[in-house]
């Protein structure tokens, strides 16, 4: 695993190869597990630090597999959007996918990491460390992303990717349509971000983005 000090209070920490898969720690706050086998790798690079909280930007297998494993270990607890509750404390992740029986249903079941009870539901306007939650909804019903004004950081999720996470290609793209929800939603929820001008944009899957004109060019393509 490699990390990352992408900003004052901001680590990155990429449980997979290529950047391909990312997590995050901002102040005392672990945002995302990545998948299922990653639980004990990643405790070792929480190891020393005060991790009170844990959350997600949004509940799909490579976001929440490691999340039972790490919250029971450190006793901490749970927060996501609302949108993503159940499927998170059900651990039925087809709530989550616009084709709620395709082969993504079945793929995304075997590879979820178990169910947790989630101790809130996060909202608008929340804080999170030194973040404020945004409701981001689109790549899944209740998607989240985290800003900091101050410095003009975003973290993203999935709303687009920096990199493919199944063919490491590098680069601005949206969310694979059959793992999205809402596409035109989610477009929606990029504009959004992208009228904020950020200076930082940090991806699920992908290297942290420097320049917040391209990512605001890339947006402006995506169709109406």
């Amino acid at each position: 695993m490699k990390t990352e000090h992408v900003a004052p209070g901001v680590v990155r920490v990429a449980v997979a190869p290529f950047d391909a898969v990312n997590v995050y720690i901002i102040d005392d706050v672990l945002v995302d597990s990545g998948g299922r086998l990653v639980g004990k790798r990643l405790l070792s690079i929480l190891s020393g630090r005060i991790i009170r909280t844990h959350v997600l930007t949004h509940g799909h297998f490579d976001h929440q597999g490691s999340s039972h494993y790490i919250c029971e270990y450190l006793g901490i607890p749970l927060w996501c959007g609302e949108g993503d509750r159940h499927a998170v404390e059900s651990g039925n992740q087809a709530e989550l996918l616009s084709n709620t029986r395709g082969y993504m249903v079945w793929l995304a079941q075997r590879l979820a990491g178990p169910p947790h009870q989630v101790s809130r539901s996060l909202k608008e306007g929340d804080v999170i460390g030194s973040f404020q939650v945004l409701e981001t909804p689109g790549h899944t019903p209740g998607h989240l992303a985290f800003w900091r004004e101050t410095d003009r950081i975003l973290i993203i999720g999935d709303i687009l990717f920096h990199r493919n996470p199944v063919t490491f290609r590098p680069g601005l793209s949206e969310p694979f349509r059959f793992a999205t929800f809402d596409m035109a939603v989610n477009r929606n929820s990029a504009r959004r971000l992208a009228a904020l001008n950020p200076t930082l944009v940090c991806f699920g899957h992908g290297e942290p983005l420097r320049n917040g004109e391209q990512f605001r060019e890339f947006v402006s393509t995506l169709p109406l």
